[in-house]
């Protein structure tokens, strides 16, 4: 590793952090180190820095803001490739709005309704960054990513920096073609629609008066842990199988929305994971239904 990281500092690819813990970068607050965590100073740099890396056979992960991913207790090998400060920016030019992968996905609505531009108002609530929305076909009240999504620019596992088209990206419920191949987003366009301020400001009002009301979004959580089954709610489901707050080490199933999982300060991930197994036995055993999860478990446990 140390002559990957001598070139990684030669290539001047952005900021290199070794045994990096993930707790520290996960909204869950849970996660062993990686190996090597990589900040990169944008998109040329981040191509660079994954050409150097598939030069020397290094295995890397792409991380976020950390919401919606489950690191295991003992990290990950290899490195982790973070989209940072090179990539945090935003252009609007019209009803089109480009932002850099780690943008924050929340400023982006606020940003885009302040412009008087509709269509980003669901997004309010989701506490990742553009790249992981796009990655991940964040969505909340009705509304996803592939509605405003027009393209994205993505660094292959070969280094190669290519644009993808809606088409491109295979959009489904919280799926994109990123989860069936090796890539990373650089920057993603959106196309919004104008709308009125007041009405745009109305609705993320109230999207924000019911998301503090019903989600406990003051402890440490990674959102959603399951995905809705077709017609009914994952929610509802954990509720009436009985399991708000239900405990399994520092894991507990949230009071407020039970399709959350809460570290109540201390938990590991092998406690998500065995809450998360005996969450769906139940719900299966009560009701007949699979509950595949939302989150992502990576690493080793």
């Amino acid at each position: 590793m140390k002559a990957v990281i001598a070139e990684l500092q030669a290539a001047g690819v952005g900021e290199l952090l070794e045994h990096e813990p993930l707790s520290k970068h996960t909204t869950w607050k849970i996660g062993g180190p990686a190996d090597l965590m990589i900040l990169p100073g944008g998109g040329e740099k981040l191509a660079d820095a994954i050409k150097i890396l598939r030069k020397h056979g290094i295995p890397w992960t792409s991380l976020g803001r950390g919401s919606n991913m489950l690191v295991g207790d003992r990290g990950i090998r290899g490195a982790v490739i973070k989209p940072h400060k090179g990539l945090d920016y935003v252009r609007f030019d019209g009803t089109e709005v480009v932002a850099g992968a780690s943008y924050s996905f929340v400023t982006l609505s606020v940003m885009a309704g302040k412009q008087g531009l509709t269509g980003l108002e669901f997004a309010g609530g989701i506490p990742g960054s553009v790249g992981g929305a796009v990655y991940m076909n964040a969505g909340a009240h009705g509304s996803d990513v592939s509605r405003i999504f027009k393209s994205a620019d993505v660094v292959l596992e070969t280094g190669e920096l290519v644009t993808l088209s809606r088409d491109d990206m295979r959009f489904s419920y919280r799926h994109s073609i990123l989860q069936d191949m090796k890539g990373i987003v650089a920057q993603a366009a959106f196309e919004l629609a104008e709308g009125d301020r007041l009405e745009i400001a109305s609705a993320m009002a109230s999207y924000k008066e019911r998301r503090l009301r019903t989600q406990p979004l003051k402890q440490a959580t990674a959102g959603s842990v399951f995905r809705n089954p077709s017609g009914d709610y994952a929610a509802r489901l954990i509720q009436e199988a009985e399991l708000k707050g239900f405990q399994i080490g520092g894991a507990q199933v949230s009071q407020l929305h039970a399709n959350f999982i809460v570290n109540t300060g201390q938990a590991t991930a092998r406690d998500v994971l065995a809450l998360m197994d005996h969450i769906q036995s139940t719900v299966k055993e009560r009701f007949g239904v699979a509950l595949v999860p939302e989150v992502l478990v990576v690493g080793e446990r």
